[in-house]
């Protein structure tokens, strides 16, 4: 087979060529090798896009699956819907772009070592990052983590528990996911009506003055291994 010209494809061709390996070696070094055997990509350049291996080939999957998302919901009219209803239409497009439910369950294993916990954590901070970017959040300060840190939990709960449905079209992971964005637009009519209250105002005076001067962290393009991300992502 022909090797791909760029790194861009030679990214997406060894990632295409694992995933029917994934369910039977898991995101690991048996399937890397086999992906770069049926990809036909010099194994230099697929070590180089992916140096970690198989938790490489994870992480590229599920910033996949996140680049669809947008792009889907970039070509969706979502302005008749009630804003709690693009959340769940974000999160529903999530999953229903996994084409075997088997690579996510593989990742969720992985992800739950402990040396890769908190990648695992950071790329479901990534998908409601997307998700909020892509429903037209500019939010800079305190609102713009406590915004991801609860989507992060919902998402992370609808995983899991889509991973064990097997009712028709997934119909029970839609009622869980319903729910969970009802408990969070609760928790936010409450600290709405805390705010409005003069004793709710007095209480939170202190931690406010601190908080309100948090914002969205930025990180420079120069730092060591940037371009080399660039590289593996194309």
């Amino acid at each position: 087979m022909e090797s791909p010209q760029s790194p861009e494809n030679a990214r997406e061709a060894v990632l295409n060529a694992a995933l029917s390996h994934v369910p039977f070696d898991g995101w690991s070094e048996t399937t890397l090798r086999a992906a770069i055997a049926d990809s036909g990509v010099p194994e230099g350049l697929a070590r180089a896009l992916y140096p970690r291996g198989g938790i490489d080939l994870a992480v590229a999957f599920h910033k996949d699956g996140d680049r669809r998302m947008v792009e889907t919901l970039g070509k969706t009219d979502l302005s008749q819907m009630r804003f709690r209803d693009r959340v769940a239409f974000a999160i529903r497009t999530r999953l229903d772009l996994v084409e075997d439910r088997e690579l996510v369950r593989r990742g969720t294993t992985l992800f739950a070592l402990l040396q890769h916990a908190a990648e695992g954590a950071k790329l479901i901070w990534g998908t409601a990052d997307a998700i909020w970017t892509a429903l037209g959040d500019t939010t800079r300060d305190l609102n713009w983590y406590s915004k991801r840190a609860t989507l992060s939990a919902v998402y992370g709960s609808t995983v899991l528990y889509w991973l064990g449905d097997d009712s028709p079209g997934h119909q029970a992971t839609w009622d869980f996911l319903d729910r969970r964005i009802a408990d969070v637009m609760q928790i936010e009519s409450l600290k709405a009506k805390l705010r409005e209250n003069p004793l709710g105002k007095a209480i939170l005076a202190g931690p406010a003055k601190v908080m309100e001067k948090w914002r969205v962290p930025t990180v420079p393009d120069d730092l060591p291994g940037k371009m080399m991300d660039r590289f593996r992502q194309g």
